[in-house]
């Protein structure tokens, strides 16, 4: 009998990184997400923020949308608006002993490989939670002639320069001397309509700056006019923070319907109309780097098709920018008939996974994700967030692909451990490791600043084989270096 010797077996190939924004607000207004009261010790609020992010990383998640200016205020060191109330108590008073809330959470999120994005309104003045007094540097006191009361809110005019040159001086400060990965406004455009005793419709007061548009020669309706202010806004912010700084992205989540009939069985609230957001066009001209309308609706919604609208948006985006859409996980913690089980929002992120032209979501907000009472973080974790993925790239961002590091690995003790080298002296947002055992690869996403990995300890075997890929700010993955272990 002769003898025939079995092929080598081939190793299975390596794997892609896996694509998808794993976004989540955090809002500060009212204390929803953080910090958990007003006037809270720094060493807690500190704590507090280490735990968000801590758990976002746990959950694979790869973005946190930080609110840091709710009302006119700041959850940083601003020299054009006051500290925020819902930070420590009192709107002006800075925290003690001092610290940089928005720093602080910059640094820490990048030291665990999460982007840090920081989430703006524009136009927003007050809100009813808010303690205490206004701060004289507040711009209700600066300048009250574009300060409205409309509801129990306070307004800033989007008609008045004085509001649009200060916001846009506001945002683009935070742009230059801050690390941040991008800028986001929420829907908050015009404020959504209020009623009088009779239920009728409370005009927003912008008579002042309307009548001086109408005496400069503008022809535009009264809505029209409203719109192409929120347009002017929305474009100027985009093109001011390319310039600034081209890699930080611009992100928009306005409300999830731009108009009812929009696509044809959807009906609900008219943003186009009641809050003057044009938000298809600041989307199709390309005036935002990702896209997350609000579709806060369930899949089996008939007025309000989480798929259907999802669809409708993809087609609208003509010029090929990220579409994250954001969904309302905290349901998962409401009680009654309007609770969602757990399983709705992982299946929305299967269904928008599922949407050509979709490649993330945005949950709102981080309490659904940490509060015990909810099992919704585990769910995502063990099943559509199972693996570390990427931030999709921005090609359009420009940059080259960072160059092939330099690895090598060194035995200390019963450790192994992996050393990445960046290629050129470039700088490293996060490192691709995929490494083999057998015939099973197993990927993770490690912060640029680390250069040394752990590949195995104490009696695990070490890998058969490491590559490792460098990945830039604006998401663009360089050369894969292999290297065999066996």
């Amino acid at each position: 009998m002769t003898q025939v010797d079995e092929a080598p077996a081939v190793p299975p190939p390596m794997p892609d990184a896996p694509r998808e924004f794993r976004g989540v607000w955090v809002a500060t207004v009212d204390n929803i997400d953080w910090p958990t009261r007003p006037g809270l010790p720094v060493a807690e609020q500190q704590a507090e923020l280490r735990a968000i992010l801590d758990r976002a990383a746990l959950l694979n998640l790869n973005a946190v949308i930080l609110q840091v200016r709710p009302t006119a205020d700041a959850f940083y060191a601003s020299p054009y608006e006051p500290w925020s109330a819902y930070l420590t108590g009192a709107q002006g008073r800075a925290p003690e002993p001092f610290y940089d809330p928005l720093a602080f959470a910059v640094e820490e999120a990048h030291r665990r490989g999460i982007e840090l994005h920081a989430w703006f309104n524009p136009y927003r003045a007050f809100h009813p939670t808010a303690q205490g007094e206004l701060a004289a540097n507040h711009i209700s006191r600066t300048h009250p002639e574009v300060v409205h009361p409309y509801g129990d809110l306070l307004w800033m005019d989007p008609g008045e320069p004085v509001v649009v040159e200060h916001s846009l001086r506001v945002i683009l400060d935070v742009v230059a001397r801050y690390d941040i990965d991008g800028v986001h406004l929420d829907d908050y455009f015009y404020p959504y309509p209020v009623t009088d005793s009779l239920d009728q419709k409370v005009p927003f007061p912008d008579s002042t700056s309307w009548m001086r548009a109408v005496e400069a020669g503008n022809t535009l309706t009264r809505d029209d006019w409203r719109r192409q202010n929120v347009d002017r806004f929305v474009e100027r912010l985009y093109g001011e923070v390319k310039a600034a700084k081209p890699w930080v992205k611009v992100g928009i989540s306005p409300f999830g319907i731009w108009r009812p009939g929009n696509p044809a069985t959807v009906k609900g609230f008219d943003a186009y109309a009641e809050i003057y957001a044009d938000a298809k066009k600041w989307q199709q001209a390309g005036w935002v780097d990702y896209f997350t309308p609000q579709l806060y609706w369930a899949i089996a919604s008939t007025g309000q098709s989480y798929p259907a609208l999802l669809a409708w948006w993809a087609e609208q985006n003509t010029m090929g920018r990220h579409l994250w859409p954001g969904n309302y996980a905290s349901r998962v913690m409401f009680e009654g008939d309007s609770a969602w089980e757990p399983e709705e929002v992982a299946e929305q992120v299967r269904v928008t996974r599922a949407q050509p032209g979709a490649t993330g979501n945005v949950l709102f907000s981080m309490k659904v994700l940490r509060d015990t009472t909810s099992v919704l973080g585990e769910r995502l974790a063990a099943e559509v967030y199972a693996a570390p993925a990427l931030v999709p790239a921005s090609p359009w961002l420009g940059g080259g692909a960072p160059a092939a590091p330099s690895l090598s690995v060194e035995h200390a003790g019963n450790r192994l451990a992996l050393t990445m080298t960046p290629g050129g002296g470039e700088a490293v947002w996060v490192w691709v490791v995929r490494t083999r055992r057998g015939a099973t690869w197993t990927l993770d996403v490690v912060p640029g600043w680390e250069q040394m990995h752990l590949l195995s300890s104490g009696e695990e075997a070490g890998p058969d084989e490491v590559a490792v890929s460098a990945v830039d700010r604006v998401g663009n993955e360089g050369p894969v270096v292999r290297m065999q272990l066996e």
